[in-house]
C-alpha cells in the first residue's frame, strides 16, 4: 500500500488543513472507529482509518456545501490518492451526489455523524470520560431534538439501516472505539 496511506502522512496532511482541536478530535474519533469496522469486516484498518482521519480535512478552510468536500476531493486527487478513496470521502455528503459504493463508504456515513453525537454525550458526563457512556444513554439523549442539535439523527438510522445494523449496535461499535483514543478525544 502506498506511502500516502502511512499515519504519519495522514496525520501531517490533517494537521496542515485542519488547525482546531475540536476539527482533530472528530477526526481521531472517526478514525478510531473506521478502523475497528475494518477489523470488523476483514478490511485494511489502515486504509480505513485514513479515511476518517482524512474525511473533512478540508471542511476549516471550505466550510460551505458543495466546497466541502468537493475542494478536499480535487485537493486529495492532485496528491496521488486513488479515485476510489476519494470517492469514498465524497460519498460521506449525500448532497455531493456520489453513492456509497463500497463497505468502507457504507461505515464512514455510518459512523460520522455518531462519533460527534458520542462525544457530545461524554462532554456531559461528570467525569466527561466516554467510557462511561453506555447506549442506553445515546439512544435517549438521541430522542432529545434540542441535545446535540446539528447532529443529523436522519443520517444515524440511515448508515445503521444501511449496514444492515440495529442502532444500538452502531452505537455500541462506536462507543467501543472511542474508548481506545479517549486521551486523544480529551475523554
Amino acid at each position: 500500500m502506498s506511502d500516502l496511506f502511512q499515519r504519519s502522512a495522514v496525520l501531517e496532511l490533517l494537521h496542515e488543513y485542519t488547525k482546531t482541536d475540536g476539527l482533530r478530535r472528530h477526526a481521531y474519533a472517526v478514525e478510531a472507529a473506521m478502523r475497528a469496522a475494518a477489523e470488523r469486516t476483514g478490511n485494511d484498518p489502515r486504509y480505513w482509518g485514513a479515511v476518517g482521519l482524512l474525511h473533512d480535512f478540508d471542511y476549516e478552510m471550505f466550510p460551505e456545501a458543495p466546497d466541502h468536500p468537493l475542494k478536499g476531493a480535487e485537493i486529495l486527487r492532485q496528491l496521488g490518492y486513488d479515485e476510489e478513496f476519494v470517492r469514498t470521502i465524497l460519498s460521506h455528503a449525500a448532497y455531493t451526489g456520489v453513492p456509497r459504493e463500497n463497505d468502507c463508504a457504507s461505515w464512514l456515513f455510518a459512523v460520522d455523524e455518531l462519533c460527534g453525537f458520542c462525544m457530545a454525550c461524554a462532554l456531559v458526563q461528570p467525569d466527561k470520560m466516554i467510557s462511561q457512556v453506555k447506549v442506553k444513554s445515546v439512544r435517549k439523549k438521541l430522542k432529545k431534538k434540542d441535545f446535540a442539535a446539528k447532529v443529523s439523527r436522519e443520517d444515524i438510522e440511515e448508515g445503521a439501516a444501511g449496514l444492515g445494523l440495529e442502532r444500538d449496535e452502531i452505537i455500541g461499535h462506536v462507543l467501543e472505539a472511542l474508548v481506545t483514543v479517549a486521551d486523544d478525544l480529551g475523554l
